[in-house]
């Protein structure tokens, strides 16, 4: 393998883990040098790829949307948009051992980046959350459903609530419970009614 590609290799590993390590302790717990034991690289490697926390952070955000993008991706190739949804909220439910140690992975980044004064990496994780959104509330748009913004608000909303209680009570139940009872709502749901 040549240099670039084991450099880009090593960068991927970097964001990967500094995705993992700030979804696990939270950003202001987190140290280069965990991040670096996770990826299985030298601390001082990490300064090479990125020169700042915050870059770290902008990476983690970035990996996120990428699983994201991935997910949705997937759950397109799925012929009815009401299927569409079933699954995403199978997958958020697939996930309740991690909600119930650590919470939602950008929902809990950006409740701790509100907390700073720049206001500049907060927008990023907002942005990954309204692209979750956006393409909810494009499935229930293709259902003829009216306002599908506001039920894609709901069923988010649904999400980011049992991810914190889940986490919060550190109970994984609640998300097997919370995520059968959105499944009864979509199915509950007539295309196009009101």
């Amino acid at each position: 393998m040549d240099r670039r590609a084991r450099a880009s290799q090593k960068r991927q590993r970097l964001t990967a883990a500094a995705a993992r390590v700030l979804h696990e302790q939270g950003i202001e717990r987190t140290t280069l040098a965990d991040i670096a034991r996770e990826a299985d690289v030298p601390v001082g490697n990490v300064y090479y790829y990125f020169k700042t926390k915050d870059e770290l952070v902008q990476a983690a955000l970035a990996e996120h949307r990428a699983h994201l993008d991935e997910l949705t991706r997937a759950l397109d190739r799925l012929p009815d948009p009401r299927d569409r949804l079933k699954g995403l909220i199978e997958a958020w439910v697939a996930q309740r051992e991690t909600a119930a140690r650590h919470g939602c992975p950008t929902g809990t980044l950006a409740v701790e980046l509100d907390k700073r004064a720049d206001g500049t990496l907060d927008a990023e994780a907002g942005a990954v959350i309204r692209r979750l959104l956006d393409w909810t509330a494009a499935q229930f748009r293709e259902l003829g459903r009216p306002a599908p913004e506001d039920l894609a608000l709901t069923l988010v909303s649904a999400y980011q609530g049992m991810s914190l209680l889940t986490n919060a009570l550190r109970d994984p139940d609640i998300m097997n419970r919370e995520g059968t009872r959105l499944l009864r709502w979509l199915d509950s749901l007539e295309p196009g009614g009101g």
